[in-house]
């Protein structure tokens, strides 16, 4: 005991020591002081009059757009006005702020003093003198004019026009309680297109009747001189503005297949989550591309060629079905922990992305396989090129869980990262893909074919046909549908797959669904496809990395033999085996080292310094694809099959 006393006694007199060698004793010493931003907190209220809104998007040379707003007022004193911070659909704070400009407030022809609140950036407190009744607002949001500062959404062609950007609301109620009336005004000639009714419209500017900031937001609007839009039901249609007209020619079988796609989307979910739905495509070099959901529309930004090299553009042909099955999955049933009443004083938290994108990455898939949007055998290499990301080209899951991958919209931004598969990213969409694989294989087989996927959707998605509100949900309420449709552990399952750290990928969807993976010298479509697109060539498998067709690096996977030979992203190769780079070339190397010929040998430069590597790969060329195991029909077979 004396020793231990003795023990704790110098212990205790040696961090005494410590700390005063730590802190000098003629240092000063701040200590911390609460900080919050002083802004009201939302309420379930109806907001005091309708706020007027006007987005000037005529000038397209220099990717201006021009907002004047007029918003009611009751009282004097502090306004506090939100620019949107939380953007739906991005599950991050991304909220572009940095190209709002030109910000002014008046009431009565005078101008207001305004400040920015010094901890919350996205909220401007504007000084309000006795007797106003509106405040009004004017500012411009300025789109990116090259792409090294974000998405372009103006161009001398067309327009990406989100009320999310272009508008700021009052804070201190629900947005679906402050009423507003929208008004866009584009170049005379151009036509618009969104989930929005018009109520009037004079020359180039179009009313839209009053309606929630939520639908507004929810809302967004493309416009362009080159329109097309082709009814796919009817409540469903396709609006497709293009860079030419010539992007508009979209064959009838074209056409059938997107209808396809509406009509095996119904018969999976059941009840229709809204009134009309419009497919938002915009199809163009210029314009940024995008993918982002609404409950009535999606916005779909594509490359040129969507219809005319329809052939090459696979992944392109995945994004519809994705988009729409958020109308069901994420818009309508919405996890409990990332609705929020505004966008910007509660985070927006991802815990259930594993169902919100996962899901729907799954339904996008399968629904494009059952449309024709893809066919089978395209949608398999593409299960295959997923399932490979996650057995090999994915060591961080040794480490990371998948759950807290659904932080990464926040914690990464969608930034570049240097090492990928060690890191993982937002692996929620396509590792959660594979877990609904599996839990169809599940259903399946034990209950001897009787129960599958589709009654899920039916039971979690099919409910109030036309209702575009939310209806949140939980992690238990998963669980519990799971067991309504088939009683197993589903819970115990789902935990081992989502929220431990797992050592095996979730392949047996695959593996007992009737396929395995392999992995052969021969690319398939999806991946020539991609490289076609992408005009870079995958090595993933082969060496461990990507290189695009100039040379350049793109990807290094962690732990292969190209790590092993210190090549990074953005290493540049200019000599393979002593000649100038060239990919065939590359592919002739590694095929010979294969046969017991040579190691490649890389000629790499990173900055100005140059050396010569060795990629001791000897596995030659490999590609991942799904073989058929046996000649009956299985579960994945099954889950492909239309309706």
């Amino acid at each position: 005991m004396r020793k231990i006393a003795l023990a704790l006694v110098l212990s205790t007199a040696l961090a005494g020591t410590a700390s005063a060698q730590l802190v000098p004793p003629l240092n000063s010493k701040p200590q911390a002081y609460p900080k919050a931003a002083q802004v009201p907190a939302a309420r379930d209220i109806p907001f005091p009059g309708t706020v007027q809104l006007t987005v000037d998007a005529t000038d397209t040379t220099r990717g201006i757009f021009r907002i004047k707003q007029r918003v009611p007022v009751t009282a004097a004193g502090d306004l506090v006005l939100f620019y949107p911070k939380w953007v739906p659909g991005g599950h991050s704070p991304r909220g572009d702020i940095k190209n709002v400009t030109g910000i002014r407030f008046t009431a009565n022809g005078q101008a207001l003093k305004w400040k920015r609140d010094p901890i919350d950036v996205f909220a401007f407190h504007v000084d309000v003198p006795q007797g106003v009744k509106n405040v009004d607002a004017e500012f411009q949001y300025v789109s990116a004019t090259s792409e090294n500062q974000g998405r372009t959404v103006m161009t001398p062609e067309m327009s990406s026009i989100q009320w999310l950007s272009l508008s700021m609301y009052p804070a201190g109620y629900y947005v679906r309680q402050i009423p507003v009336q929208a008004s866009v005004i584009v170049p005379n000639g151009w036509k618009v297109a969104t989930a929005l009714r018009p109520s009037g419209q004079t020359g180039g500017k179009i009313d839209y009747p009053v309606t929630s900031y939520e639908i507004l937001v929810d809302s967004p609007l493309i416009a362009g001189p080159y329109y097309r839009q082709i009814p796919l039901s009817n409540r469903v249609f396709l609006d497709v503005i293009g860079d030419t007209p010539a992007e508009l020619a979209a064959t009838p079988e074209q056409i059938d297949a997107h209808k396809r796609l509406v009509d095996q989307a119904i018969k999976a979910f059941g009840a229709q989550h809204y009134d009309h739905y419009n497919f938002l495509l915009t199809i163009s070099n210029n314009l940024g591309g995008n993918g982002l959901e609404h409950h009535r529309s999606s916005e779909d930004g594509v490359k040129r060629g969507y219809f005319t090299d329809w052939e090459n553009k696979l992944r392109e042909r995945n994004l519809l079905p994705h988009e729409y099955s958020h109308s069901w999955d994420g818009k309508y049933r919405r996890p409990a922990d990332l609705w929020t009443p505004d966008y910007n004083t509660i985070p927006m938290e991802g815990s259930l992305l594993w169902v919100y994108e996962g899901q729907t990455q799954f339904w996008g898939y399968v629904l494009g396989a059952r449309s024709g949007m893809l066919s089978k055998q395209d949608t398999l290499d593409a299960i295959a090129a997923t399932a490979a990301t996650y057995s090999t080209g994915t060591p961080g899951r040794a480490w990371r869980p998948l759950v807290d991958t659904t932080n990464d919209p926040t914690v990464a931004g969608r930034a570049p990262q240097p090492w990928r598969g060690w890191q993982r990213s937002e692996d929620y969409y396509s590792e959660g893909q594979l877990i609904w694989i599996d839990v169809d294989r599940i259903l399946r087989q034990q209950s001897g074919g009787r129960k599958s996927i589709d009654d899920f959707a039916r039971a979690f998605y099919g409910m109030r046909d036309g209702d575009y509100g939310e209806l949140t949900y939980m992690f238990d309420d998963v669980v519990a549908t799971l067991n309504g449709i088939l009683p197993y552990d589903w819970r115990g399952y789902l935990q081992r797959r989502v929220y431990d750290v797992a050592a095996n990928p979730p392949l047996e969807g695959i593996n007992q669904g009737g396929y395995k993976l392999i992995f052969t010298a021969e690319p398939t479509k999806w991946i020539k496809s991609a490289e076609k697109s992408s005009k870079s060539n995958d090595f993933t498998y082969s060496g461990g990395f990507g290189v695009g067709n100039d040379g350049k690096i793109s990807s290094v996977l962690w732990d292969s033999a190209a790590f092993n030979a210190g090549l990074t992203i953005g290493t540049q190769i200019n000599a393979v085996n002593g000649r100038d780079f060239d990919p065939d070339a590359l592919k002739t190397a590694i095929k010979a080292a294969a046969s017991g010929g040579p190691l490649p040998e890389l000629l790499v430069h990173d900055g100005d310094v140059y050396r010569t590597v060795k990629l001791d790969w000897r596995g030659g060329l490999r590609y991942p694809r799904l073989q058929k195991v046996g000649t009956a029909p299985g579960t994945l077979d099954a889950l492909l099959a239309p309706r």
